[in-house]
């Protein structure tokens, strides 16, 4: 386990390096992509948000969410996505949301840092934003 230290300029420059976030976003894109087929379903999304754990209480304990409640989140995030109302998501759709979301999570974090416990292989996009960083700073 390893541990980083982000800001909201930290996310910012990721987001900032085309390169390099591009390649992460296209990296995810690939493997949410189950069925390869160069666009993500409604149920290839809705795997990947539920090994997000977006429903949780507190240290990692799951809600008892009602199966129609989690249809209407995970329809409301796949809406959200589909820019185009074509029922899928394709790599620009899905990178112009994610800038989004990354952009939202820098403006939270401001200039505040804050410690993340990462496990090695960990492959999220604010451990790559960390990593971007310590490369330029070494």
């Amino acid at each position: 386990m390893g541990v980083v230290i982000i800001d909201g300029k930290t996310v910012r420059d990721f987001v900032s390096d085309e390169g390099h976030f591009n390649k992460s976003i296209n990296h995810i894109f690939s493997a949410l992509d189950l069925n390869h087929d160069g666009v993500l379903s409604r149920s290839e999304l809705r795997k990947a948000f539920e090994s997000f754990r977006l429903l949780e209480t507190h240290y990692g304990v799951d809600v008892a969410t009602p199966p129609e409640e989690l249809a209407r989140l995970y329809d409301s995030i796949f809406d959200k996505f589909d820019c185009d109302h074509s029922e899928s998501i394709d790599l620009e759709e899905f990178r112009s949301e994610m800038k989004k979301i990354m952009l939202a999570i820098a403006d939270g974090l401001g200039s505040a840092p804050i410690q993340m416990a990462l496990e090695e292989d960990d492959e999220s996009l604010l451990k790559q934003a960390a990593d971007l960083e310590a490369s330029k700073n070494q």
